[in-house]
């Protein structure tokens, strides 16, 4: 099992940033890819971007293209996201996630662990 919990959201205002992090525990994650997703009130819940567990193989959703990084420390089961740029409509609940596959994947089906989410708000 891995456990997996987010910090670092907020209210930022439009064109601001944040920074994102999720703590692994349990196991491990430096063989799994790590993913960033969100959902927003209504919404299906929409990828973002995905890392895999060497780091060389990154994905990225269209949304978000050019803004936002995902990255990841293995040696501090630590899995980051950097959101600059931010815009209104990224506001969302932002949720991290492991997927045993290892070399990254873009749907909800590719994770087997998914933490409790983080609230991201941006103000117009």
């Amino acid at each position: 099992q891995v456990q997996l919990v987010e910090s670092g959201g907020g209210l930022v205002q439009a064109g601001g940033s944040l920074r994102l992090s999720c703590a692994a525990s349990g196991r491990t994650i430096n063989s799994y890819t790590m993913g960033w997703f969100r959902q927003a009130p209504g919404k299906e819940r929409e990828f973002v971007r995905s890392i895999s567990w060497s780091g060389r193989l990154l994905y990225y959703g269209d949304s978000v293209k050019g803004r936002f990084t995902i990255s990841r420390d293995n040696a501090k089961n630590m899995v980051y996201l950097q959101m600059n740029s931010l815009k209104p409509e990224d506001t969302a609940v932002y949720y991290c996630a492991a997927g045993s596959g290892g070399y990254g994947g873009s749907r909800i089906s590719d994770y087997d662990y998914w933490g409790q989410g983080t609230q991201v708000t941006v103000s117009a």
